[in-house]
C-alpha cells in the first residue's frame, strides 16, 4: 500500500485560477481553448512550487523548506508544473489552477521566507 501524500504548505491561493489564450489551437476558435474539458490542469501545489522557484527565485531546497516537503519532491513538482505550462502554451490550450494536496499557511512561522507574510497574525 502506498504511503498517503503529505499536504504541501502554500502561502496563498492564486489571484487568477485560469488563463485562456486569445486564439484557439492553431489560430482557431478561442472558445475551443476556453473549453474546460480541453484545459491543462495545474494543481495549486504545482503553482506554488513554480511561484517560489521561478518567480521568487528560491532554490529547490528553499522551496522545499517553505512548502514543508523534501527537496526531491519540490523538484518533481516544479518539473511537472513547467511541463504543464509549456503544454498549455505550445498547444494553445487553457490553463486551470485547481486541486492538489495542499494546506494554507497559518502565518507567523519562523521558517517562512517572507518577512512580509500576509498571513501573519491570522
Amino acid at each position: 500500500m502506498a504511503r498517503p501524500q503529505k499536504s504541501r504548505r502554500i502561502c496563498d491561493v492564486p489571484a487568477s485560477d485560469r488563463f485562456i489564450p486569445v486564439c484557439g489551437p492553431s489560430g482557431g476558435n478561442p472558445e475551443d481553448a476556453a473549453d474546460p474539458s480541453h484545459a491543462v490542469i495545474l494543481t495549486i501545489d504545482e503553482y506554488e512550487a513554480l511561484r517560489l522557484i521561478d518567480h521568487e527565485g528560491l532554490t529547490h531546497s528553499e522551496c522545499a523548506a517553505q512548502m514543508n516537503i523534501s527537496r526531491t519532491t519540490a523538484t518533481e513538482i516544479c518539473e511537472s508544473a513547467r511541463r504543464k505550462v509549456a503544454e498549455a502554451i505550445v498547444s494553445g490550450r487553457g490553463l486551470v489552477i485547481t486541486g492538489g494536496s495542499w494546506e494554507l499557511c497559518s502565518g507567523g512561522r519562523e521558517d517562512c521566507i517572507r518577512e512580509d507574510c500576509p498571513r501573519t497574525g491570522i
